[in-house]
């Protein structure tokens, strides 16, 4: 993990053009400045020595080469840099995230948009990245405090103080803002949201999709059929941006409990109920029963390389996921669902779509990866 982190923090550096420090002779520019608090922000988050112990980075979970997800396929649920220690969650791709609007309530829909972490509990970017380092199941340290100690020990401090002052590590809070924002300002770059895949290309003209995608792309934006679209929305931007693949609402998808979870078997410390716990997702944050058991909305972009699905790790494969939904309401193998209040069941779970229209589907959604080269 160590040296396919090195090669990716690596391949930014070439990609951006190797920007480096200003120099401490004059002012630098807007963009020179911008360059310089991303690639701040690059080091912070590839950083495996911010963890306690050290050996757990923020790339650890969100590893470019698993789209920006967790690239332990085998976990359900994410594990934190102490091996006995594991979230309740799977890890949600960062790819994108940057889009994401500040959590808030729509007036208009009626509902609640946007936000970070699966349950919307941090409201922006920043308010995400700041979690992690201090979550117990995840990098483990203690206090902001202790995170800010390690980066004005490490070699990039020099970096740090030159994009936010020379005062930048004087006070614990407002330095763990700084980190906050330049954790951010990385996020928002083209490294983690290069639209890239091949149905960019097929938006931008450049390539046809095959028979087969296209019949899933008909499928995804059909309301009488897939309608995937209605939450994952597939067109072009009134201002021709490529589309996001979220709406950014939350909702209850009547996903079952996890029964094997390991999270379930970690220390009564951070889980006193064990196996009788029960993720209430937005509703718990919110502490509003209308919105138990609903999730974020993901983006689809990725798709083919995130799994498991769900919040909870429920599913391992893509086929599992579409089967769930083509069939939760009319097949008895489904269990329960976790949470069987404001399940959503209007626009799944009674599709009545074919096997072939279900590999149709998912061949549409492998041109939703990005790295695809004109001519594969």
């Amino acid at each position: 993990m160590k040296i396919l982190l090195s090669v990716v923090a690596g391949l930014f550096l070439v990609l951006t053009g190797g920007a480096a420090y200003a120099d401490s002779g004059r002012v630098a520019s807007a963009a020179e400045a911008s360059a310089e608090k991303r690639l701040l922000g690059r080091k912070l988050f590839f950083d495996m020595t911010l963890s306690e112990p050290a050996g757990q980075a923020c790339a650890s979970c969100h590893l470019p080469a698993a789209g920006f997800a967790d690239p332990d396929a085998e976990l359900p649920v994410s594990r934190g840099v102490n091996p006995r220690h594991f979230g309740n969650r799977n890890t949600p791709t960062a790819a994108y995230a940057a889009f994401a609007p500040a959590f808030h309530f729509d007036q208009k829909e009626g509902l609640y948009l946007g936000g970070f972490f699966h349950d919307g509990r941090a409201a922006t970017l920043e308010a995400q990245a700041k979690g992690p380092l201090l979550n117990p199941l995840e990098m483990g340290n203690a206090s902001a405090a202790a995170v800010i100690e390690k980066v004005e020990r490490a070699d990039y401090a020099p970096l740090f103080k030159s994009v936010y002052g020379p005062d930048a590590f004087a006070d614990v809070a407002r330095a763990y803002d700084h980190l906050a924002d330049a954790i951010a300002s990385f996020e928002r770059s083209e490294f983690f949201s290069p639209f890239s895949a091949k149905y960019d290309a097929y938006l931008r003209g450049q390539v046809e999709l095959t028979p087969q995608e296209k019949r899933g792309l008909d499928l995804f934006e059909n309301e009488k059929k897939g309608n995937c679209a209605a939450c994952h929305p597939s067109e072009k931007g009134e201002d021709g941006s490529h589309p996001l693949f979220t709406d950014f609402s939350y909702d209850n998808l009547g996903v079952p409990k996890l029964k094997q979870s390991p999270f379930y078997h970690v220390d009564k410390r951070f889980n006193r109920e064990g196996a009788g716990v029960v993720d209430l997702g937005l509703g718990g944050v919110l502490n509003k029963a209308s919105e138990n058991g609903k999730f974020k909305v993901p983006t689809l972009r990725n798709v083919a390389v995130t799994g498991p699905y769900m919040h909870n790790g429920f599913f391992n494969t893509l086929e599992e996921v579409l089967d769930f939904y083509n069939t939760r309401d009319t097949d008895r193998k489904w269990p329960a669902p976790e949470v069987a209040a404001n399940v959503n069941d209007e626009e799944m779970g009674d599709l009545n779509l074919s096997r072939e229209e279900l590999q149709d589907l998912i061949a549409f959604l492998n041109t939703l990866t990005d790295g695809y080269r004109l001519g594969d």
